[in-house]
């Protein structure tokens, strides 16, 4: 039977039943999905994009988010933003439930109450997150493979140590920190070794390289931009928002135009941001650490570096040493390199590949380093690493040197003249001179001078004359007194000076008569 239409009243009532059991169910998801997200993720920042994402789904908002608010900023209400205060254990630190309507939608009284209860609900978000920052990692112990894969600091050289230690000190603040080094040689990683031993480990660690970033979005990279600023643009949080309690790592910041070196400036200084198209700054809990692989300080004398931004950035700094520097570490690095690629290839370094990678001087550093043993390991012919593995640029001079010998057979003994005729043309044929520097004897120097290979070839051996036992005595005592002489010249006036060298020749021409009696005999030296 037809009781004709129902009336305004009831069916306004039913909307209103129907609309209150569609809540109910909504949050119960919505603490579904935190229980789900917490136990999962184990990530505070998506718990809270979660938990956003959640209450624009349940209430008519074009968005909804926290905001670290300004200091003495009470909740406030207009026709198109809501604001409510969000409860936390910090005193120093306000936070806010920021919420823009819908256009065209007004919020009822059910909504407002609704909204309430997700700001107390908000609050065990945010404390979720400050017992999450409050426990962060330990620290990292240093030559341990990483949890996300990238190589640690490897090294036991002076410079490393040094390095190592400068980071903890860095880690120990949240100032912002400048690293500067060559390309290529970890400034990323020294980056992220600083936020992992910092407070703020459990938080993100967001890099971002200036070089590649396009003039016309910098903003909206770095800053992010509002919804439906322009058609079809859909609303996003920049990369310090997504840093928000952990790093954020701006790789190149010396390429970086001078306009957006002054927006940079302006977000370090007040640690707030304004998306594009946005009304007001919010607040980020961020650490900035910045990278350059040239000289701020010099770019600034000419420049092409805001001084202002470069005072604010330095103060901080980390210097990473190019592989040249520390040729100690090149073995142990290649070593790394090696064991890291295991579950391809075993392989194993030949003496004579080793003494070829530490004479290279590495211009590309460790990125270098690494890329040159993975192509050992991709092609090299036997499991052992030799001369003929390694790429042309690598064993240049000393494939140069030694294969040619090697080739001709050539002794110990003809590298020993090669290398003393060497010294001693450098040394302007100063055979006193060349002695201190080869470290050997005046008459070990006059054998070496004396080789030929050609001769020893065709069996004619050059051998050095020794002399006997009785005139190496009288020798030894001529070198002793031309120390001494040398020794006391030091010490003396020019006039003193020359009278000494005057005594020293004729000491020397009795010291050469007497040997002359004595002639030498000819024996055969123990090489």
């Amino acid at each position: 039977m037809n009781e004709g239409p129902a009336s305004p009243a009831l069916g306004v009532a039913a909307r209103s039943w129907v609309r209150g059991k569609d809540r109910r169910t909504a949050l119960a998801g919505l603490l579904a999905a935190l229980t789900r997200t917490l136990q999962q993720e184990h990530d505070p920042p998506a718990l809270r994009r979660v938990f956003e994402q959640s209450i624009r789904d349940l209430l008519p908002l074009r968005w909804a988010e926290f905001r670290d608010a300004r200091l003495n900023s009470p909740g406030l209400a207009t026709g198109e933003m809501v604001s409510l205060h969000v409860p936390t254990s910090e005193a120093a630190r306000t936070v806010n439930l920021d919420a823009r309507i819908e256009p065209g939608r007004v919020l009822s009284a059910w909504d407002h109450q609704t909204l309430a209860t997700l700001a107390h609900l908000g609050a065990l978000v945010v404390e979720i997150e400050q017992l999450a920052r409050g426990r962060a990692r330990p620290a990292l112990a240093v030559g341990i493979t990483r949890p996300d894969g990238a190589a640690p600091l490897i090294g036991s050289s002076t410079a490393m140590r040094v390095l190592r230690e400068r980071i903890e000190r860095v880690a120990a603040t949240d100032f912002t920190a400048l690293i500067e080094g060559e390309s290529g040689t970890g400034k990323e990683l020294v980056a992220r070794h600083v936020h992992d031993l910092s407070r703020r480990a459990a938080g993100p660690f967001v890099a971002i390289n200036c070089a590649a970033l396009v003039e016309t979005l910098l903003e909206a990279e770095l800053f992010g931009i509002e919804d439906r600023t322009a058609t079809g643009v859909r609303g996003r949080r920049g990369k310090f928002e997504h840093a928000d309690g952990g790093t954020l790592f701006l790789d190149e910041v010396s390429d970086l135009s001078m306009s957006a070196q002054a927006k940079l400036l302006r977000a370090i200084q007040d640690l707030a941001v304004e998306r594009v198209g946005g009304c007001g700054a919010r607040r980020v809990d961020t650490r900035i650490v910045v990278a350059t692989n040239r000289s701020l300080a010099e770019l600034a004398e000419r420049g092409l570096f805001r001084q202002d931004l470069f005072y604010r950035l330095c103060g901080v700094e980390i210097l990473v040493p190019p592989l040249r520097t520390r040729r100690e570490d090149i073995l142990e690095l290649a070593t790394y390199f090696l064991t890291r690629h295991r579950a391809v290839r075993r392989l194993e370094l030949t003496p004579a590949a080793a003494d070829a990678l530490l004479l290279y001087d590495w211009p590309g550093n460790i990125r270098e380093l690494e890329r040159v043993i993975e192509g050992i390991v991709a092609l090299a012919h036997d499991d052992k690493i030799d001369l003929d593995d390694l790429p042309p640029a690598i064993r240049g001079e000393y494939a140069d040197v030694l294969l040619p010998s090697l080739t001709r057979g050539e002794s110990m003994r003809a590298w020993g003249s090669r290398y003393a005729r060497l010294i001693f043309e450098r040394c302007a044929q100063n055979k006193r001179q060349a002695c201190r520097k080869l470290g050997i004897s005046y008459h070990t120097l006059q054998a070496y001078l004396r080789y030929e290979p050609g001769r020893c070839a065709a069996g004619h051996h050059d051998v050095p004359e020794w002399p006997e036992e009785g005139a190496a005595d009288l020798a030894l005592c001529r070198v002793a007194e031309k120390v001494d002489d040398e020794l006391n010249s030091a010490r003396l006036d020019p006039r003193a000076r020359t009278e000494a060298n005057t005594d020293s020749k004729e000491k020397t021409a009795r010291t050469d008569a007497t040997a002359a009696s004595h002639p030498p005999a000819v024996v055969t030296p123990q090489w």
